[in-house]
């Protein structure tokens, strides 16, 4: 597993691939946190919050959770690692993009994620 300071340098690589229009009104940015974050639907310690998209009346922020990565993939390489860290940063946007239209409802990433949490718990 790479080191925080190097995971912080794919972070900023990863976002940088990003249209500038991504971070309107993202007014408290990404933000990288060392903290292992467990689901509080997990059912042991088998599932890891990557990422969060937050909407505060501080402004909307996203986070992710280097210590989340460190603990799930630790045996990857920095190339795979990279790409599941590139995928939470999109999955996180597209939370931000879809408030940002007023997007939710059935076609809504709110609403896969709700229907994955569900399959999760029945243990599909």
């Amino acid at each position: 597993m790479v080191d925080i300071d190097r995971f912080f340098e794919m972070l900023k690589e990863v976002c940088d691939e990003l249209p500038d229009d991504f971070f309107n009104e993202l007014h408290q940015g990404v933000l990288l946190s060392e903290e292992i974050k467990i689901s509080p639907y997990a059912r042991s310690e088998d599932m890891f919050i990557m990422g969060e998209y937050r909407r505060a009346y501080y402004g909307n922020q996203i986070t992710i959770y280097y210590g989340s990565f460190a603990r799930a993939y630790s045996q990857l390489s920095e190339e795979a690692l990279k790409s599941k860290l590139r995928n939470t940063v999109r999955h996180e946007f597209r939370h931000h993009m879809e408030h940002l239209s007023g997007m939710y409802g059935a076609d809504s990433l709110e609403r896969e994620d709700q229907i994955r949490m569900r399959r999760y718990l029945r243990g599909d």
